[in-house]
This record gives structure tokens, C-alpha cells and sequence, in this order.
């Protein structure tokens, strides 16, 4: 119960640490605080871990009605709040504007497609943060930035199979099953988009749950 009560509290931080990358920002990493952290031992591993204590302040802020569901208090961001601010001057050129148009016209939702869009010299140039900084750059163009959340999803779901991959090809631990636990709600939300390819990697993700219970 530890090994797994340390997972869900590492994911949380990560999720904490991160909140400026992910879509929907505080209003979508605040529900996951809140639904994931009843656990005292969570909260209790948390405070073990670099910069916890600030989650668990920002989490008795949610559970207290102190701080609305989608924020968090301005002291308690993380890195000082120096990564929220990041994007928020990004902009795009005419040009490149022109250039990532078309491709969101007829965007799919296939690796190709994605590629396509990452290998962008100007999609390239924001590194990590290329989906964040991107979806900042087309705030005030509604069209584009609808369109973006496609390739946004899209990107998510290829970086969950490849965890889910990963996971299985790994020797069964107890470390292995907390972790697919900890990220269940994911697999279960991204998985099926792959079909019938996904639908059976995640009956596998399960089997491999439940074997070693």
C-alpha cells in the first residue's frame, strides 16, 4: 500500500509541477488533487518529497473552499510562479500562421499528421512545451485554437501508449501495478482512440493489474 500510495503522490506532483503544459490547466489538475489524495499516506508522501508541502497547502485550499477549483493562491505556484508565465507572450508570425493553417484544416489523428506539426521550425523551437506554448500563440484566433485541441489530444494519446507499452514489457513488480493503477483514468480516457489496438492494450493493462493481486 506504501509503494502505491508513493505512485499516486509522485503523479500528483508531477501533475503540480506541470499544471502550466496541461490542457485546461488548474481547473482540469485540481479535480485529480482532490479525487486522488484522500489517502493519508498520499498526503503523507507528499510531505517527504521536494516542494510537497506546497501541494498540500494548495490541496487543504481546495478542500477548504479557500482557493476556487479552477486556481490556485499565487504564493503556492510552483517554481515561484516563473512557469506560468512563460507563455504568455507567445505569438506567431503572419507567415507561420499561414503555414500551420492548412495542416490544422486537415489535421487526423495520426502519428504522420502529428509529426507533420512537430517538426515545424517553429513548433520545434518550444521544445517541451511546444502543445502549451502553441495553443498560447492561437488564444485569440478561436478557429485555430478548436482545432488545436485535436492535435493537442493527439499528442497525448501517442505519449499514453507508449507509457502503456512500456509498462508492459516490464517484469511484473508491485512498483509496475501501483504505477498502471496511479494512471488508469488516463489509459481508460486515451487508449480506445487507438481502436481495437488500444481497447486490447488496455484489457492487458488490466490482466496485468489484477494478476498480482
Amino acid at each position: 500500500m506504501q509503494q502505491q500510495a508513493h505512485t499516486v503522490a509522485q503523479r500528483l506532483l508531477n501533475l503540480y509541477r506541470q499544471a502550466h503544459v496541461i490542457d485546461g490547466g488548474w481547473a482540469a489538475v485540481n479535480k485529480v488533487f482532490i479525487a486522488e489524495s484522500n489517502d493519508e499516506q498520499v498526503i503523507a508522501e507528499l510531505g517527504n518529497m521536494p516542494t510537497g508541502k506546497r501541494l498540500i497547502a494548495h490541496i487543504n485550499n481546495l478542500r477548504s473552499g479557500k482557493t476556487p477549483m479552477d486556481s490556485i493562491d499565487k504564493d503556492l505556484l510552483p517554481y515561484g510562479g516563473l512557469m506560468s508565465d512563460l507563455s504568455l507572450n507567445v505569438s506567431l508570425t503572419e507567415k507561420e500562421l499561414a503555414e500551420l493553417k492548412p495542416m490544422l484544416d486537415t489535421f487526423q489523428p495520426t502519428i504522420e499528421n502529428l509529426n507533420a506539426i512537430k517538426q515545424l521550425p517553429f513548433v520545434k523551437k518550444f521544445g517541451a512545451d511546444w502543445v502549451s506554448n502553441i495553443k498560447s500563440a492561437l488564444a485569440f484566433n478561436n478557429d485555430m485554437a478548436s482545432k488545436w485541441i485535436q492535435v493537442s489530444q493527439t499528442d497525448k494519446a501517442y505519449r499514453i501508449w507508449d507509457s502503456a507499452k512500456q509498462l508492459l514489457s516490464e517484469t511484473l513488480t508491485e512498483r509496475n501495478r501501483a504505477q498502471i493503477q496511479a494512471d488508469m483514468p488516463e489509459f481508460e480516457t486515451f487508449l480506445p482512440m487507438f481502436g481495437d489496438a488500444g481497447n486490447e492494450m488496455l484489457a492487458k493493462l488490466r490482466t496485468f493489474v489484477s494478476s498480482l493481486l
